[in-house]
């Protein structure tokens, strides 16, 4: 072991001992030796190509790219290189694709005008934005280089069908109304023709009830509507529910409308009389007698 000549505590080179040397010597000994680091295939290939590189004066990596480059130019090219018949192929196809919705939005509008309901209005609208888009790819793909020509000419046709799918649409809207016309046949009103309704029992006196049912005697159903309602006497609201009766009677038994109706004949009769009593004086007792009334009304159509 040599001496250090920084630590004074440290002896000569002639100072260390036998013992202390062969102490050392079994140290080395038993220490084994580090193995090399082995190669491996991933390793050994750029290795390989670096060597190749340095004997052949080109580098492989770099050769790659430029033929990368070189192949995307080359597809470049292809692209662009559209034959010019195709590119007009492509534009009249947009056009006649954009003349197609425009067919297609007028049909919609004119079933929309002949069933007036709307579903019939909104296909319309439908067809006629539809027909907007497709001409406006029809102008952009005249504007648009020769390879967007035909994703325009795309868009026009998507834009046709639509509008094709919304104009029948309306139409089969138009055919819902032709039939429904048709089984609306108007019938005429046959002549002398009277709905009528009654009410028994109403618990009010006949008396009571003509003061009120002779405003409204030979009225049409409107003012007659008007007249009991601005009427104070408790026997108003019994006939107007009546009125209301002979009305819904006439709309669903003979399909009339309820405002050309007029009252034909109205009257009150006397109904049964109920008997109570009350104490008076002297043990006394005294009849109460609780009237009712039979109603009833009777309408026609204005015109007979």
């Amino acid at each position: 072991m040599s001496p250090d000549p920084e630590n004074p505590q440290q002896g000569k080179a002639g100072d260390t001992s036998p013992e202390d040397a062969a102490a050392a010597k079994a140290n080395v000994e038993e220490t084994p030796a580090q193995p090399e680091p082995e190669t491996t295939e991933t390793d050994a290939e750029p290795m390989a190509e670096g060597t190749a590189a340095a004997e052949t004066g080109i580098d492989k990596l770099a050769a790659d790219v430029e033929a990368d480059v070189v192949e995307d130019a080359d597809a470049d090219a292809d692209a662009d290189a559209i034959d010019p018949d195709q590119t007009d192929d492509q534009q009249e196809r947009a056009d006649a694709e954009a003349v197609r919705a425009a067919a297609a939005a007028e049909e919609a509008s004119e079933a929309a005008d002949e069933a007036g309901t709307e579903t019939a209005i909104a296909a319309a609208e439908e067809a006629e934005e539809a027909a907007e888009t497709a001409a406006a790819a029809a102008e952009a793909a005249a504007e648009k280089p020769k390879k967007e020509k035909s994703r325009k000419a795309r868009e026009a046709e998507q834009a046709a069908d639509q509008a094709e799918e919304a104009a029948e649409e309306a139409r089969r809207s138009a055919r819902r109304v032709r039939g429904r016309r048709k089984e609306e046949v108007a019938q005429p009103v046959p002549v002398g023709l009277k709905v009528s309704a009654q009410a028994k029992y109403v618990r009010t006196s006949a008396r009571k009830a003509r003061l009120v049912c002779d405003h409204i005697r030979g009225k049409d159903v409107t003012e007659a509507r008007a007249i009991l309602a601005f009427t104070t006497r408790g026997a108003a609201e019994a006939w107007s529910k009546l009125l209301e009766s002979a009305v819904a009677n006439a709309e669903h038994n003979h399909e009339l409308v309820g405002e050309d109706l007029r009252i034909l004949n109205v009257h009150a009769d006397e109904g049964p009389t109920l008997k109570r009593y009350r104490p008076r004086a002297m043990g006394r007792a005294t009849r109460i007698r609780k009237r009712t009334s039979h109603l009833s009304i009777t309408l026609t159509p204005k015109e007979s």
